[in-house]
């Protein structure tokens, strides 16, 4: 796909065989199948190949599919790169990425590996070196070499860094989320949310997911299948938006339009950027619509 719609992306843990063939049946946008956290160490090895297995077997659809490895620093992420990249996810999502000489030295892994050009790197945002360093992170995406697509923010671990409270209104940890938005648009990538812990809390995680797409994220990482369906409504334009940026996109390819830089329409004063940010909406919508066709 040109462009993937990112409004949910649920971690499956891949040690457990049940859940990585439920996968293939859910609405989710993404999945990442993790053999991090998720994974007991006596099951490393065996949660690696469970996850190159259904990597390769397919069956997902479009949805992207991303593989999250363990840290660089274990003896576990060598065989976890390796795999992934022979099981040639769309994403390997490595965690705790603390400096752009990271997002290098993986790409450069992967490289020498044999990845394709089109399997990408994700990082971890999720240690107080990550948001003090973001914007260097980011700009490592911008090299010719890079495979850096997106950010995953993991809220809980810059919880247990820094001692700073999980709160409904997420003050703690605005200026970070916000911080590591600012830095993934200057440098054209994607940036996904934290996992809401409490996946019988459907009023809370609503609020966060709205909170999330107001800061300008472009989804949510997700811990359990019932939070999809809220997640991809928040997260998607509603037909109106979509309705309405339709129409400023005809309205300002009408040739009495082609030089203005500001319209009226039902109304509202709409500027040439509004026609770009319309452009997007309907990207975003037509995408949806193909993944899920």
């Amino acid at each position: 796909m040109k462009f993937r719609p990112r409004r949910s992306v649920l971690y499956m843990p891949g040690s457990n065989a049940r859940a990585l063939e439920k996968a293939r049946s859910l609405p989710a946008d993404g999945f990442i199948f993790d053999l991090e956290d998720a994974v007991a160490p006596d099951m490393k090895s065996e949660a690696r190949d469970l996850v190159a297995s259904a990597v390769r077997g397919g069956g997902f659809g479009k949805r992207e599919l991303v593989i999250r490895v363990n840290g660089l620093e274990t003896e576990w992420a060598d065989d976890d790169i390796k795999a992934a990249v022979e099981a040639a996810p769309n994403a390997i999502l490595v965690p705790k990425v603390e400096t752009a000489e990271t997002v290098r030295e993986v790409s450069a892994r992967m490289s020498e590996l044999g990845a394709a050009p089109n399997i990408r790197l994700w990082a971890m945002m999720e240690a107080p070196l990550s948001i003090l360093n973001a914007g260097e992170i980011a700009a490592a995406g911008a090299g010719k070499d890079s495979r850096l697509a997106c950010f995953v923010m993991g809220t809980n671990d810059l919880a247990k860094e820094t001692g700073a409270a999980i709160t409904a209104d997420r003050l703690p940890m605005l200026s970070w989320l916000t911080t590591c938005v600012a830095a993934a648009r200057a440098y054209r990538l994607k940036i996904l949310d934290g996992v809401y812990n409490n996946f019988r809390d459907m009023e809370g995680f609503v609020a966060e997911c709205e909170h999330g797409r107001s800061l300008g994220m472009d989804g949510k990482t997700l811990i359990h299948p019932t939070q999809i369906e809220e997640c991809n409504g928040i997260f998607a334009p509603s037909p109106g938006e979509v309705a309405f940026a339709r129409k400023i996109i005809t309205a300002f390819a009408q040739p009495e339009n082609k030089d203005k830089g500001a319209i009226t329409i039902d109304g509202r004063m709409v500027e040439r950027l509004h026609a770009q940010i319309a452009r997007h909406t309907v990207t975003i919508a037509d995408a949806i619509t193909e993944l899920h066709a």
